[in-house]
């Protein structure tokens, strides 16, 4: 479906949400991709302004691209469209786009839950399109992707339930540990609110604090436990960062295990993962900085019979653009790698 114009083997690409973080982030992973071009960029607050002006950062990518109004019209034929909508915006747009765009990688909540009554659940309002639920995948590849490659188009994980999913999912599926009265805590840095400011995350409130936030009722609890197939009490903190996450997992084994099990295990199941850095040692956000990386380790503590997983992404990255753009490679049969990166950035 590529358009006139393009050179071969170069794919049109919009964005939809494009002023955000992720749309941003969605910008600088594309400039360094060999097969997309953003043709699309739709902001409806920041109509008319040029990127480069809004993110610096991007200018020498972006040229004299501006942002636009929503137009599906713009839009029709373009090979892929990342949607980065807040949720329950998303599902008029992807409405508009299956069927007169290729693929369609949503960022939004909204097309990630199987049943839609969870959605109504969670998010307090019936879902409109609950019929184009079953054509979207779960985007998280290293435990979806047969999932991915068999659908046209993608629902991106929160960065919450890739951190915790990573860590947990493969120990669940393997039945060593116990699918109840698992615990997540989770630190999150200040990006993953979004860009528009909220009284909670000036640099005033934010700068030499550390909290916890919906406490029992944070809507990510019914993903990771939809990706996990667990029960979980889900905790998620801010943490004075710019970009991050660190999630501390706990279980009770089912098992007899070690910490040396425990690790040969995560090392197995992802060993074909390009993206997976299971190690002895502690993750931390500032190693996965920039990067579609996700780093894990796990103990397993004897005395207090608990085996902690402890996993670590960049919220933006693997936790939602470059999660969006490994999906985007993979039903477009292209490598799963293409245009992102698996090392950090430091200092």
């Amino acid at each position: 479906m590529a358009l006139l114009g393009l050179s071969k083997g170069v794919n049109a690409v919009g964005i939809v949400g494009a002023s955000g973080f992720t749309g941003a982030e969605l910008m600088r992973i594309c400039a360094n991709h060999p097969a997309f071009l953003v043709k699309v960029a739709t902001a409806d607050t920041q109509a008319g302004t040029a990127v480069a002006d809004l993110y610096p950062s991007l200018a020498a990518e972006v040229g004299d691209l501006s942002y636009s109004s929503y137009d599906p019209d713009a839009l029709d034929g373009l090979d892929v469209v990342f949607a980065g909508l807040p949720h329950r915006a998303s599902q008029g747009v992807v409405a508009d786009l299956v069927g007169r765009v290729g693929h369609v990688v949503d960022l939004s909540a909204d097309f990630r839950f199987t049943d839609p009554t969870t959605y109504e659940d969670w998010y307090d309002t019936p879902h409109d399109v609950p019929e184009l639920l079953d054509e979207f995948s779960y985007g998280l590849p290293e435990l979806f992707r047969g999932e991915i490659e068999s659908k046209d188009h993608v629902a991106v994980p929160g960065c919450y339930p890739t951190a915790a999913a990573l860590a947990l999912a493969p120990l669940v599926r393997a039945g060593v540990v116990e699918q109840t009265g698992v615990i997540v805590d989770a630190a999150s840095g200040v990006s993953g609110s979004g860009r528009t400011p909220k009284p909670n995350t000036t640099f005033n409130a934010v700068d030499e604090d550390f909290s916890a936030y919906g406490l029992l009722s944070h809507r990510h609890t019914p993903e990771i436990e939809q990706a996990t197939g667990a029960q979980v009490l889900f905790t998620p903190h801010l943490a004075p960062m710019n970009r991050g996450i660190l999630a501390t997992c706990y279980a009770r084994p089912a098992t007899t295990l070690t910490t040396a099990s425990v690790l040969d295990l995560l090392t197995d199941f992802y060993a074909d993962d390009e993206f997976i850095v299971v190690s002895e040692r502690p993750p931390s956000t500032k190693a996965t900085l920039g990067s579609n990386a996700a780093h894990l380790t796990a103990r397993v503590d004897e005395r207090t019979g608990t085996v902690m997983i402890i996993s670590a992404i960049d919220n933006l990255g693997k936790g939602a653009s470059g999660q969006a753009v490994q999906c985007a490679n993979i039903v477009m049969k292209m490598r799963e790698t293409t245009g992102l990166t698996k090392a950090g950035l430091y200092p």
